[in-house]
């Protein structure tokens, strides 16, 4: 699907599809979006080719698992975005390559599914950005496609708090399956932003032709987004070192527990292996053992293992073993 949306100097707004390619051309000073979802790769190539992009930027963007970045060429600068299609408080999220290429009065956007910040800005904010200037669409993409990553974030974290009153109430392994489930999708989604914040550092820091830092409001865009990819990473960190202390915490607890059932074991055999070793004694088979003859023998063996176990009990409950 190719949309397109046309701003002119006049303030006239026109939506379709590639013909307002030809009207751009013929109308000074005007602005152009590009929108392409799920087309061929001959198709992305021959409106790029008309659009006198590089080969080499063409070749990155329908890459299919190519990292976020950002290059500069003569006629325009490639920004390769990680966008998502979808995403839950439960970090299932479906992420999908946003390739954009801004140029001074067009901005064509590559996605092979339906990106929801794309979707969303075309329909309301869209012509009044393009107006002003390309890369003003493109960086509002990014901040609100941002914005929906920290919606989630937020509600997870809602999540997570439940989740940890409930390993701390009744820990076990179903709720430890589930904190490693969520850390693993944390450590994919930390990774995405550390690739988003160095592209929005190096837009702080450096000139772009077609991004200029010296208009203030472009700055102040490119400032918004990179204060929203760095709470991003932040919050990602944040809740995977949570989550690595749950983890932590139930194994804490679970060794506690299994110390103290090895404790009181501990204690039953202390007791009992003296028993058993006067027990082993007496039980053995000669003729001539001298004890057997004496007439309270029997009686004075099972006050010698009372008395012994007795004391040991007393021992070890004045160590506090049990």
């Amino acid at each position: 699907m190719i949309r397109t949306l046309l701003t002119t100097p006049e303030g006239d707004v026109h939506e379709g599809d590639e013909q307002l390619i030809d009207l751009w051309r013929q109308t000074p000073g005007s602005h152009i979006w590009v929108d392409m979802q799920g087309e061929s790769q001959a198709v992305e190539q021959r409106f790029l080719e008309d659009f006198e992009c590089h080969p080499m930027a063409i070749q990155d963007a329908q890459k299919e698992r190519h990292p976020p970045k950002i290059e500069e060429f003569e006629h325009h600068t490639l920004i390769i975005y990680r966008g998502i299609s979808s995403f839950d408080a439960q970090l299932n999220f479906v992420p999908q390559q946003v390739s954009f290429f801004v140029g001074e009065r067009f901005l064509v956007t590559l996605h092979p599914g339906e990106a929801l910040s794309i979707k969303r800005l075309f329909n309301e904010q869209g012509s009044a950005l393009l107006a002003h200037s390309p890369e003003h669409v493109a960086l509002r993409v990014m901040y609100l496609s941002a914005g929906y990553y920290i919606d989630s974030l937020l509600e997870f974290e809602v999540a997570l708090s439940d989740l940890e009153d409930e390993l701390l109430d009744n820990g076990n392994d179903v709720l430890m399956r589930r904190i490693t489930a969520y850390r693993s999708r944390l450590v994919k989604m930390r990774r995405i932003f550390s690739y988003h914040k160095g592209i929005t550092q190096e837009l702080t820091a450096y000139d772009y032709a077609h991004l200029p830092r010296d208009k203030n409001d472009t700055l102040h865009a490119i400032t918004d987004v990179e204060e929203r990819f760095e709470r991003l990473y932040t919050l990602t960190q944040m809740y995977y070192d949570i989550c690595g202390d749950l983890v932590d915490g139930y194994i804490s607890i679970s060794s506690h527990q299994l110390n103290i059932t090895m404790r009181v074991l501990t204690v039953i055999t202390a007791i009992f292996v003296p028993l058993t070793f006067i027990a082993g004694v007496y039980g053995m088979n000669f003729e001539y053992m001298p004890e057997l003859g004496y007439r309270y023998g029997y009686f004075f063996v099972w006050g010698v293992m009372l008395g012994i176990g007795g004391m040991l009990i007393w021992l070890f409950k004045r160590k506090h073993w049990f």
